[in-house]
């Protein structure tokens, strides 16, 4: 006697048959990018149903979601391109910004180097009035031991180069002075001033006014008295002149 299925009723599926569906539709939920969202859409899903063969599932993919797969992975990687780009362009301006910066400081220390390292004459726009080792008997040594320059009284007195101050006041036949140990470790001595403007111990640079000229001390009138000497007291003058020539000032 054969059995027959009641009209309508449908056997409920065998183990082996729910599994390769459940297998089937964890496959197509599982699969990656583009794929698994088109696949996830119930037009594309009408239009590329699952197949089944045997366990193993197959995806298939119309040419227009295959295109559109294809443009968004050309704009991904045209986006890292342009990122990447960008990010290397930016790293080449801010070298550049850094290079300059460090050329400006480089010329900024040159120039400041320069500037320290430049004598000057001690009065502006005068001339040597009397000779170094020019002879007279106002002098106690018989000799000019520095050189004069014109200058009336009230005349702006000059550091003639980088230095510091170690002796300023009265300094006898001299009158009022000031005495400055040069960046070199020569001295420079500046007699007859009418006043003073800087103090022991404090740094000069080269043009920094330091007195006014005046005429105190053994004089006939206004002048500024100027010396180079190897140490700071009298009678360790060298030729001032020579001395002003080394440090390209023209007297």
């Amino acid at each position: 006697m054969a059995f027959m299925c009641a009209s309508g009723k449908h056997r409920k599926p065998g183990r082996v048959k729910r599994t390769t569906a459940q297998a089937a539709g964890v496959a197509a939920l599982t699969t990656t990018g583009v794929i698994g969202t088109l696949a996830a859409s119930p037009a594309l899903a009408a239009e590329n149903p699952v197949e089944q063969t045997g366990l193993t599932p197959v995806v298939s993919v119309s040419d227009d979601a295959a295109e559109q797969i294809s443009a968004q992975a050309d704009a991904q990687q045209q986006a890292a391109r342009q990122q990447a780009a960008e990010e290397a362009a930016a790293k080449e301006a801010a070298a550049k910004v850094k290079e300059e910066r460090e050329a400006r400081a480089r010329a900024a220390r040159e120039a400041e180097r320069k500037r320290l390292n430049a004598f000057v004459a001690p009065i502006a726009h005068s001339f040597v009035s009397t000779a170094y080792q020019a002879s007279s008997s106002l002098w106690s040594s018989g000799s000019h031991t520095g050189i004069d320059f014109h200058a009336a009284s009230g005349t702006a007195v000059h550091a003639v180069g980088s230095g510091t101050v170690v002796s300023t006041g009265w300094g006898g036949a001299y009158g009022n002075e000031v005495v400055i140990k040069m960046a070199d470790g020569m001295y420079t001595q500046y007699g007859h001033l009418s006043s003073i403007g800087v103090t022991v111990g404090q740094k000069v640079v080269p043009g920094q006014q330091i007195a006014l000229s005046g005429a105190t001390g053994n004089v006939t009138g206004p002048h500024l008295h100027f010396e180079a000497r190897t140490g700071p007291d009298y009678g360790s003058d060298v030729d001032p002149v020579a001395y002003l020539r080394k440090h390209g000032v023209r007297v």
